[in-house]
């Protein structure tokens, strides 16, 4: 039963992150990427972590995502990014990055196919799975942790500042283009006398 809710289940998460690296539209990648969310949740009821699934959809697919999308809608949507690269050799540097992520997954593949399989997950959750994640969280892993939420905040105040001052030099090519707004000057109604 497992292996007909995994294979769809995974192929959706797949197809859902590939069409979000290519989506133009920054709210249609972001809806995809809550799509995959919810995928990665049915992963982990799968392997038996309810309440990690919970906390994949309340957490990430439900504030996270609330979160982009506020700073998405703060920036604008409709505006057109410029797609030339600032950092030189930037793109070659992911490939690059991205081969070696990819032989990294492989090697880890081939060993685990080779040998027997962990029994970290059956140790872990001995005494529980709510239980067996508190401890792991908040003692070998809690310094990632607190990274995380920390790179988390400053990301969306990264974008709101860039947002910002996009929106600023947009106004003064706008101002410099076809000179101060005259009506924008005075924005009292028509007919009063002050």
């Amino acid at each position: 039963m497992e292996k007909w809710i995994f294979v769809p289940t995974a192929a959706a998460s797949v197809l859902c992150a590939a069409f979000m690296l290519f989506a133009r539209n920054a709210v249609h990648a972001a809806l995809l990427l809550v799509a995959n969310f919810f995928t990665l949740a049915v992963l982990y009821v799968l392997l038996d972590a309810h309440f990690l699934a919970a906390v994949q959809i309340i957490v990430y697919a439900g504030a996270i995502m609330v979160l982009f999308l506020f700073v998405i809608m703060l920036i604008g949507v409709d505006r057109e990014e410029d797609l030339s690269e600032s950092i030189p050799f930037q793109r070659p540097l992911a490939i690059a990055l991205g081969f070696g992520f990819a032989g990294v997954m492989a090697f880890v593949f081939w060993t685990t196919l080779r040998g027997k399989p962990g029994k970290g997950l059956v140790a872990a959750n001995a005494s529980g799975n709510v239980q067996g994640l508190g401890r792991l969280l908040f003692t070998r892993y809690m310094f990632p942790f607190e990274v995380a939420s920390v790179l988390l905040i400053v990301a969306a105040i990264g974008a709101m500042i860039l947002g910002r001052r996009r929106d600023e030099e947009e106004e003064a090519s706008e101002v410099a283009l076809h000179g101060p707004d005259p009506v924008g000057a005075d924005r009292r109604e028509p007919g009063i006398v002050s």
